[in-house]
């Protein structure tokens, strides 16, 4: 945990407060060490980007996971449009809508 926030240069607590608010929830170690993914990561950071805005953490955390839910939804809608165009007769695909 001190290495994630050295490098995000938060605190500790601030890592351990977005894990309560469920935003992250790192791994363990065997030793019982909290270990955060790279994506885990660039959650945080979106996290303290937003704080240093002058969100509240809640709402901080509300904001990222939509975000995160978009994302989700759109690569997905591009990957089934691309197998939608991929299985279309080759004439349907240049027919204006």
């Amino acid at each position: 945990m001190g290495r994630a926030a050295e490098i995000l240069g938060v605190t500790p607590a601030f890592l351990r407060n977005l894990g309560a608010a469920k935003l992250i929830e790192p791994q363990r170690s065997a030793g019982g060490h909290r270990r955060y993914s790279r994506y885990q990561l660039r959650l945080a950071a979106r996290a303290r980007e937003l704080l240093d805005q002058g969100t509240a953490l809640e709402a901080a955390c509300r904001i990222i996971i939509l975000e995160d839910q978009l994302a989700e939804a759109l690569r997905i809608n591009t990957e089934l449009r691309q197998n939608c165009d991929h299985h279309r007769p080759d004439n349907a695909r240049h027919r204006p809508a």
